[in-house]
């Protein structure tokens, strides 16, 4: 009888009811995977924040120069950056769903405001003033992500900055070659 009474089953069981029900939280608690959940500092977070802002409104505005763009090359540029960007923006989500950092579905103010104006544009006028904010863009971005890939401490997010600089940096010499040859020729159509 004391052999069943005191069997390993039933002597776990035991321990399990006797055990204070935080000792049995704080056990479970550890079993997360290394670095999924970890809380960012403020300024990741920040970061993260304005990096899914400006990635939602290149996407945005690529659809707009495929839509209104004059030149052939500004319509090709538009449509790379809504391919990339899209794909970035998918990596972004999903960091920041696992540090717990709440991302806006809308454009912030200041995007707004740039999608606005140039929504108003069309043709050359629109060509002319998408290409110099995507230089202008890339290169401020540029230098926020080369920030993260060098002196981040969360290490998912400073392997996403790394992994997206490279494309960043040909974005910005896209832009610039666009906009160079939209200078020196107008319209440059491509020929077939």
């Amino acid at each position: 009888m004391y052999q069943k009474l005191f069997s390993t089953k039933n002597l776990f069981l035991l321990l399990v009811f006797l055990l204070p029900a935080s000792v049995v939280q704080a056990a479970d608690t550890k079993n997360t995977s290394p670095g999924t959940s970890t809380k960012l500092s403020k300024d990741e977070s920040t970061f993260v924040k304005e990096a899914a802002e400006g990635g939602m409104m290149e996407v945005q505005l690529g659809k707009l120069a495929q839509e209104k763009a004059a030149d052939d090359k500004v319509k090709q540029f538009g449509k790379r950056m809504e391919q990339d960007h899209s794909k970035v923006n998918d990596e972004l989500k999903k960091i920041a769903a696992d540090k717990g950092v709440q991302l806006s579905m809308d454009l912030d103010k200041k995007h707004k405001t740039n999608v606005d104006k140039l929504t108003k544009l069309s043709g050359t006028a629109f060509d002319k003033q998408y290409i110099n904010d995507m230089v202008s863009d890339h290169k401020e971005d540029i230098k926020k992500f080369q920030r993260v890939a060098d002196k981040g401490k969360d290490p998912d997010l400073k392997q996403f900055a790394s992994q997206t600089l490279p494309t960043l940096k040909e974005h910005l010499q896209l832009a610039e070659s666009t906009a160079q040859q939209a200078k020196s020729g107008g319209k440059t159509k491509t020929s077939k």
